[in-house]
């Protein structure tokens, strides 16, 4: 039996990479097309859009698992299908439980790849592709691990705690200099909001050297003209596909912790913790798919069905849990209520084998 489940992974796992690299490089494509809308811009060039497409393969992995494997399980069954080894296997005495168990190993494996890479690559390379591709637009903003922001604004030196997602700026520090370089006025604000086109910060200080001596003064609201406009400040909001399990945990009490929309942070949570489920789930929707469909048609109608059964998990899963958000259902149900479903429908499914 060893060596039986040694073989059926291999045929699934042989499989799944090789739909796994089909999908990245028709994902990888689109978002090259769409980066060439930027190439000629400042010292934006043809490298630094292949360089910003392939710093995101790992983000788009980790979205494309659950589809990956159900189209491997799918091709690589309906491979063993064609040869009629499925029905030699069938009368050896080995049971569909037996097979989905050999599927399931596979898919826990492949579960703990897709953590690995959400949890520890996909952060790290997504920070990468952006602040290359914000250095080659030339924006003048050095992005920091902790969502801080520094920026040059005419003759003065800006650095921004954090951009929430309602563009909201914390713990603003700005630094004028005078024409000998010499820092004239340092100012210092809690927050930071931009109204009637122009920013409005709050609980505001100023301190500024006269007769080497500092002299401050404290203001609740001060007017502060600057060429920085939201849309450029859009760029640097925190993207929830960006961060880790943990990293979301936290943020998320963060925001809560300023009265922000916590909604697409915590169904990104939920979405990543029931990423690895899902990727299995998918991998026992396809076995009896394919046991069912063997008299129906050949690999190409069984392949057919399961694009068609991955684009229908990966629609209902993302616009779910966003339909959820615009009508205040819980994110958790939003995220996992759609795996749910199609793995009551591979039950279903399974007990109709025979």
């Amino acid at each position: 039996m060893k060596i039986l489940d040694r073989y059926l992974a291999t045929s699934i796992l042989t499989s799944t990479l090789l739909v796994l690299g089909v999908l990245l490089a028709l994902f990888s494509f689109m978002l090259f097309v769409e980066a060439l809308g930027d190439i000629g811009k400042q010292n934006y060039q043809l490298s630094d859009a292949i360089r910003y497409v392939l710093l995101s393969l790992p983000r788009q992995a980790f979205e494309v698992f659950p589809m990956a494997a159900l189209l491997g399980t799918t091709l690589g069954l309906s491979a063993l299908a064609a040869d009629a080894e499925l029905v030699a296997i069938r009368a050896a005495g080995v049971s569909v439980l037996r097979i989905v168990g050999a599927a399931m190993k596979v898919g826990l494996v492949l579960a703990v790849i897709a953590v690995l890479i959400g949890e520890f690559l996909v952060p790290e390379t997504e920070r990468i592709a952006e602040e290359g591709r914000t250095t080659a637009l030339k924006i003048r903003i050095k992005q920091q691990n902790d969502f801080g922001l520094w920026l040059r604004d005419g003759p003065a030196y800006v650095h921004v705690g954090e951009v929430l997602p309602d563009l909201t700026l914390l713990k603003v520090d700005i630094y004028q200099f005078d024409e000998n370089d010499r820092l004239r006025l340092q100012t210092n604000a809690k927050s930071g909001r931009f109204e009637d086109k122009h920013w409005r910060l709050n609980e505001v200080k100023e301190s500024w050297l006269v007769d080497n001596r500092v002299q401050t003064r404290r203001l609740r609201e001060l007017e502060w003209g600057s060429a920085l406009t939201p849309d450029l400040l859009s760029i640097f909001t925190v993207r929830p596909e960006a961060l880790s399990v943990l990293h979301l945990h936290r943020y998320i009490s963060h925001l809560e912790q300023n009265k922000q929309n916590t909604g697409p942070y915590a169904l990104a949570f939920w979405q990543k913790l029931t990423a690895p489920f899902a990727t299995v789930v998918m991998m026992v929707l396809a076995i009896p798919f394919v046991f069912s469909s063997q008299r129906s048609g050949g690999i190409g109608a069984r392949l057919f069905t399961g694009i068609l059964l991955g684009l229908a998990f990966f629609v209902v899963s993302r616009g779910f849990g966003y339909f959820g958000l615009l009508y205040g259902i819980p994110a958790v149900i939003g995220a996992l209520l759609p795996t749910l479903l199609f793995f009551g429908l591979a039950l279903v499914m399974l007990r109709r084998v025979r």
